[in-house]
């Protein structure tokens, strides 16, 4: 392979990851490999009589895509050393493994590779992510007859029945009761237990003040590990976010581990306040396991049965299994279905025109704003924050201050460890900015400052007081929301849902409207 020389040492092979760069007459025997991308890291979501011929395992490092955009540390090193482990995993499986460094793409190194051994024939399974998909791609153009594509088997969900049903009007509920009806997940007798579909109205409560917060065991982590830490922290010091610790699994048992105490201790009370913040708690009774879903660690379907089994033993209650069930069987796998229906025109949507930049806050977490400082500050120390700090702050302050959406795609693609484009860009572009305009999601996400107060203890800690509307010392999600209410009011009012609002800012005074107005215009214009 032709590399720089920093590309040669960031991607060696080092001491404490025993796994043959060459295998040269191993190569020489087979004539059949299977490429496994670095977020499909499990046998199980592959054919057993294609894994019963043992063929090559080829894994790939590739240095492009890690700088391709600033990606988190953590999220670095959470590829690189899950992939190296699952290698290895696999070497003990008796796989012959071969792993290339390329300073170029995956479908770069697998080029030279079949062109370097004309016998092998290769087999891959479909990248999640378009631009990797479109190299591959070529890559079969190159070698039409040596190369077979595999469908991706790491989701539920048939993309190819769902995907002509993906427009305005078809919504997440109606697809999520398809897939309970498929799989009979909570379902009896062809109806759903307890009598409803969802029980989304039993989970919103905000946390009890006293309430104890389990935790999640810190991994410590190994020596390829430590290894990869000190690759990024030398190599790829000036991408995003921090390292001063890594927590996360890198292997399957691991992550199963983690996956068995989530049910244990956590589940119980994930329902009730799986819409709740609290500052200095980033994890609460979430599952924290999408992170090890969206590489292929966890499987979907054992992860929804381990919580129906919860259930069924009576170690959780229905509000909170069902709301679990939901995040993966209902939104993960129709943000799924949503990315292949509406790639890649999609990447472009930008429905309420807005250009300004993501401000420097999200870079930095320095702001007085409570809420936005613990949501980034998580997110800069783990690569991480739940999905109503995604949604309900970083999302709906971009929109307030009017972020183009396609810059806060960019920042929430590279700072978050669970981000792959296929998950991240259906719930930016469509889903909390509302800028595919209302395909995927019905009414713009944007809120002021009550409902941070209701949900948190953010703005009872924060500088602003939320019980002003404007001025110098209101919670600027006030005046910002209102502003938006009247700017966009086309959204709000063809919207039942939400037309409410207008009616609401227009019995305010053109006195109180000018002050709304006048703060608003005067925050966004100063922010950094």
């Amino acid at each position: 392979m032709i590399m720089i020389e920093n590309a040669r040492e960031f991607l060696s092979r080092i001491e404490n990851y025993p796994i043959a760069s060459r295998l040269e007459k191993q190569i020489e025997k087979s004539n059949h490999a299977l490429f496994i991308l670095h977020d499909q890291l499990n046998l199980d979501a592959f054919p057993k009589e294609l894994l019963d011929r043992k063929p090559i395992l080829i894994f790939v490092e590739s240095l492009a895509y890690a700088i391709a955009i600033p990606h988190h540390k953590q999220k670095l090193v959470y590829m690189l050393s899950a992939q190296r482990h699952f290698a290895i995993s696999c070497h003990q499986k008796d796989f012959p493994i071969v792993n290339l460094f390329t300073e170029g793409f995956f479908a770069d190194a697998l080029e030279e590779f079949l062109t370097r051994y004309p016998h092998i024939e290769l087999t891959y399974m479909q990248p999640s992510e378009w631009n990797t998909r479109s190299q591959m791609s070529h890559l079969a153009n190159i070698f039409a007859k040596r190369i077979k594509a595999l469908p991706n088997q790491f989701f539920i969900a048939d993309v190819e029945k769902f995907k002509p049903k993906i427009k305005k009007g078809y919504r997440l509920e109606t697809f999520y009761r398809e897939l309970r009806k498929q799989t009979g997940y909570l379902m009896q007798e062809g109806k759903p237990i307890g009598g409803n579909w969802n029980y989304d109205k039993e989970n919103r409560k905000a946390l009890p003040k006293q309430i104890i917060i389990p935790e999640i065991p810190e991994i410590k982590p190994d020596p390829i590990t430590q290894e990869v830490i000190a690759l990024v922290q030398k190599y790829l010091p000036n991408t995003f976010g921090k390292l001063d610790k890594f927590i996360y699994a890198v292997t399957r048992d691991r992550a199963l581990e983690l996956a068995q105490l989530f049910v244990e201790t956590r589940l119980s009370r994930f329902g009730a306040y799986e819409d709740a913040i609290k500052v200095g708690e980033p994890f609460l009774f979430h599952s924290v396991l999408s992170i090890y879903l969206n590489n292929g660690l966890l499987l979907p379907r054992e992860i929804c049965e381990m919580a129906i089994a919860a259930y069924e033993k009576k170690l959780a209650p229905l509000n909170s299994v069902e709301g679990f069930i939901r995040q993966i069987l209902g939104w993960r796998e129709y943000i799924r279905v949503y990315y292949e229906a509406k790639m890649p025109d999609v990447r472009e949507s930008n429905y309420f025109g807005f250009d300004n930049n993501l401000p420097q806050l999200y870079w930095d977490a320095n702001t007085d704003l409570l809420c936005l400082k613990d949501a980034i500050a998580q997110v800069l120390n783990y690569g991480y924050s739940h999905h109503i700090q995604r949604l309900m702050v970083l999302s709906n302050f971009s929109n307030l201050v009017n972020v183009d959406p396609r810059h806060l795609n960019h920042w929430f693609w590279l700072a978050y460890v669970d981000a792959y484009e296929w998950v991240e860009l259906p719930n930016v572009l469509g889903m909390s900015t509302f800028a595919d305009g209302g395909i995927l999601a019905s009414k713009p996400y944007v809120s002021a400052g009550n409902y941070i107060n209701k949900m948190s203890n953010c703005c009872s800690q924060c500088k602003y007081n939320v019980k002003e509307k404007t001025g110098e010392t209101a919670c600027p999600f006030n005046y910002l929301y209102w502003h938006f209410v009247d700017k966009h009011r086309e959204s709000f009012t063809d919207n039942g849902r939400v037309s409410l609002m207008v009616n609401a800012y227009e019995k305010k005074t053109e006195n109180e409207k000018q002050e709304i107005h006048l703060s608003a215009t005067k925050f966004i214009n100063e922010i950094k």
